[in-house]
C-alpha cells in the first residue's frame, strides 16, 4: 500500500501516531527486542583517510618471530593438556573445592605489567595522558597522569576526557580465547590507593551475540586518598549493565562462569593529575553476602 492510500485510509491517524510512537521510542516494539545496532563499525577518528588495503597487505611477515610463536603456542597446548590431570585450573580437587580468596592479578614485575593496556582520550584527538609504571620496590602498579575534557576541535567530538586501564584477553595454545571462571566467588577484592577521584570497575563478560559485544557490566571504585591502603570489597550482585555507556532497562546478573576482562575508567570532567596505585585484584567468598541481584529485573512475560 502506497503511502498516499494510506493518507486517505479512515484509521491513518491512527496509524500515524503508532509510527510515531515507535520512531520516537524503539524500546517499545513489540516482544521487547533488542534495538541495539547489529553490525559494527571499527572506530576511524574525524578527519582520518580510510584503509582501503585488502587484508593481506596488513600482515607482517618475520621468520623469526614465527619460529619463536610456534615455540610459545606449543609450550601453551602442553600446560593446557597436562593442567586437567591435575585439578581444575592446574589446582588439586580438594584445594579447588575449599578455596574462598583467590588473587587474580598482582604486580610483582614488569613482565606483570604486559598483561595490562592503557588509553585515553588522546586516541580519539584529546588532550589527556594516562601511563603506567610499577611503584615503589617493584610491588605495586601505579596509573598516573593528566585528565582533560576539552574535546578536539574536529567539528563533530562533543565530549571527551577520560583515561582507561584494562586487563588483556586471556589467550591459550594458538590464541584461542579463554575465559576467567569465578563462579564459585561471589565478591571482588581490590587493596588500592588512590587520590579522592570516583573511578569506574568495568568487568566485560563472553557474550554469544555479536550486538551484544559492547555489554559492560559496571559499578563505582570511591577512593579515600592519602597514604593509606584500602581494601574494597564489591560483591557481584552489584555491578549493572550498560551499553557503550548507556545504561540498559533490561538488567540481569553478570554470568560469572565466563569473564574476560577487567578495566577502570576515569571520567569525572575535572580537569588535572591523577593517580591510582594497585597492589592486587582477587575475588573471594562472603558467605554473610546473599543478595542473588540488586536491580529490578524485567520480565517479558510475566505470570497472571
Amino acid at each position: 500500500m502506497s503511502l498516499s492510500r494510506i493518507a486517505r485510509h479512515p484509521r491513518a491517524g491512527l496509524l500515524g501516531c503508532i509510527h510515531q510512537q515507535l520512531f520516537l521510542n524503539p524500546s517499545s516494539l513489540p516482544g521487547g527486542a533488542d534495538t541495539r545496532p547489529m553490525s559494527r563499525v571499527p572506530y576511524r577518528r574525524p578527519g582520518e583517510p580510510k584503509d582501503n588495503r585488502p587484508p593481506w597487505k596488513k600482515i607482517k611477515f618475520d621468520f623469526a618471530k614465527g619460529v619463536e610463536g610456534v615455540g610459545r603456542q606449543m609450550m601453551l597446548l602442553k600446560k593446557e593438556l597436562l593442567d586437567p590431570l591435575v585439578g581444575p585450573e592446574g589446582k588439586p580437587m580438594l584445594e579447588h573445592m575449599l578455596e574462598q580468596n583467590r588473587v587474580v592479578w598482582e604486580f610483582r614485575g614488569p613482565e606483570c605489567l604486559e598483561q595490562w593496556s592503557v588509553s585515553s582520550d588522546r586516541e580519539i584527538g584529546g588532550q589527556s595522558e594516562a601511563y603506567l609504571k610499577l611503584g615503589r620496590n617493584d610491588n605495586t602498579c601505579l596509573l598516573y597522569g593528566s585528565l582533560n575534557a576539552a574535546p578536539p576541535r574536529d567539528g563533530e567530538t562533543r565530549y571527551s576526557g577520560y583515561c582507561t586501564l584494562r586487563s588483556k584477553q586471556r589467550l591459550c595454545s594458538f590464541d584461542r580465547k579463554t575465559h576467567f571462571d569465578w563462579t564459585s566467588f561471589n565478591t571482588l577484592h581490590l587493596r588500592v590507593r588512590g587520590d579522592g577521584r570516583p573511578w569506574m570497575i568495568n568487568l566485560a563478560p563472553e557474550n554469544y551475540f555479536s550486538h551484544q559485544k559492547d555489554d559492560i557490566y559496571s559499578y563505582f571504585l570511591y577512593t579515600r586518598g592519602g597514604p593509606y591502603w584500602q581494601d574494597v570489597k564489591i560483591p557481584f550482585s552489584k555491578f549493572f549493565l550498560g551499553h557503550r555507556g548507556r545504561i540498559q532497562d533490561d538488567q540481569h546478573h553478570l554470568w560469572l562462569d565466563k569473564i574476560n576482562t577487567i578495566g577502570f575508567t576515569l571520567g569525572d570532567k575535572v580537569d588535572g593529575p591523577f593517580q591510582l596505585e594497585i597492589d592486587f585484584i582477587g575475588v573471594c567468598k562472603d558467605y554473610a553476602h546473599t543478595e542473588e541481584f540488586a536491580y529490578e529485573k524485567y520480565k517479558r512475560n510475566p505470570e497472571v
